[in-house]
């Protein structure tokens, strides 16, 4: 929508995209080898998607966005039935690359196949499938290094659940996150990885590796990934003890009835709301009965409105136990939004000049609104505010 891509360039957009770029080098935040260059506008277009499977009771939403990057290097996956496999598997995937987005695309396509091969038509649980899932993490990695020229600069982080009617097996490496929401909380979340986590560090070490400004080789911010050949060069040492290591960590999760949904996004995501925020926030906009995927394309033009400047992607997988639709909590937010589309049609009337759309939108975030979404707050309603306000400006004969 236009005047959200508006609002987002006006409200959001630092005042030095150089120093903001250097900032976040500093931090040691982004998992490219350098600098990304960033985009006047961000780009908001979304293509949701999701299904059901009605069978095991599975549901799920999925959408990605560029944002303000100036190349989309996200990719993922979704199997709702897993050939050869009873009822009730299911796989999804998020990728997330760097120096180009030829190794998530690559993860997107064939990484599902690896699994299957991997697991086997009767896949013993839960040790089994946590070693297949580890080696179908490698030998994908493998045939991957087969298919790449050598030398040939980037990678991708790789995060996967996979679904069994007994258990959720979440395999990751590199710092794409997915949480768990059990009973009205968040259970379980997947840990980054970083090179200064002890474990990585003390095999980066062992490799050869140096790790500088928290980065691997000053360059790389993860320390585990597909891709990135040039770290896993170390004579004589398998492929899960190389600077860099595509052996995915692997927790299998006995299921419960109070299980509610999986969140798996990429980093972009967790860089604008911490895991508390968005179980709070995929929870409240399932009791007003939205769809998973129209949830997902929300979660993201939030995390853009809060700031996040990466590739955005998200998967959102929902269990029987997740929560319904509220009556309460559906009439709550429509007199919210009709609230909030009077206030911007006061803000806009009562000034001698029409105000900009970010003008409108801080002085609601300076006002005391009750009932704004858990962990979203009013950016959760940036869409609302904008469309309001494009509506006043389509109507009104004032110049604008």
């Amino acid at each position: 929508m236009a005047a959200f891509a508006r609002l987002l360039e006006r409200l959001l957009w630092p005042a030095s995209k150089k120093q903001e770029s250097e900032e976040e080098e500093e931090e040691g935040h982004g998992t490219h080898h350098r600098p990304q260059s960033l985009l006047d506008a961000p780009r908001c277009v979304q293509r949701p998607h999701g299904g059901a499977a009605a069978s095991c009771g599975l549901s799920f939403g999925a959408s990605a966005v560029q944002g303000w990057r100036a190349h989309m290097e996200d990719a993922h996956c979704v199997w709702l039935a897993l050939p050869g496999l009873p009822p009730g598997w299911a796989f999804f995937a998020v990728l997330d690359g760097h120096g180009g987005a030829r190794a998530a695309l690559f993860g997107a396509r064939h990484l599902p196949d690896h699994v299957l091969e991997a697991l086997g038509p009767a896949p013993g649980e839960p040790e089994g499938v946590r070693g297949a899932l580890r080696q179908a993490f490698l030998s994908a990695d493998a045939r991957l290094r087969a298919l790449w020229p050598r030398g040939e600069p980037g990678g991708s982080t790789a995060l996967a659940l996979l679904v069994s009617p007994r258990f959720l097996y979440l395999a990751h490496c590199g710092d794409s996150r997915a949480m768990l929401s059990r009973a009205g909380a968040m259970a379980f979340s997947t840990e980054d990885h970083r090179p200064l986590r002890p474990r990585e560090r003390e095999r980066i070490h062992n490799a050869g590796g140096t790790i500088y400004r928290r980065r691997l080789e000053g360059s790389l911010a993860i320390s585990r990934a597909l891709g990135d050949f040039a770290y896993k060069e170390a004579p004589g040492r398998p492929p899960e003890l190389q600077r860099v290591s595509a052996e995915p960590e692997v927790t299998a999760l006995a299921r419960q009835a109070e299980d509610e949904f999986v969140l798996l996004a990429s980093d972009g995501v967790w860089d604008a709301m911490s895991g508390a925020a968005l179980a709070g926030l995929v929870a409240s906009r399932l009791c007003l009965g939205l769809a998973p995927e129209l949830l997902c394309a929300q979660l993201l033009d939030t995390c853009l409105c809060k700031g996040s400047r990466d590739n955005m992607t998200c998967i959102l997988v929902c269990f029987p136990g997740a929560p319904r639709p509220c009556e309460e909590a559906i009439r709550k937010e429509l007199a919210l939004d009709a609230a909030l589309g009077r206030r911007v049609a006061e803000l806009c009337s009562s000034a001698q000049e029409p105000p900009s759309l970010n003008t409108v939108f801080w002085t609601l975030a300076s006002e005391d609104i009750p009932d704004l979404p858990p962990g979203g707050g009013l950016y959760c309603k940036a869409t609302v505010i904008a469309e309001a306000y494009s509506q006043l400006r389509q109507a009104s004969g004032r110049r604008w």
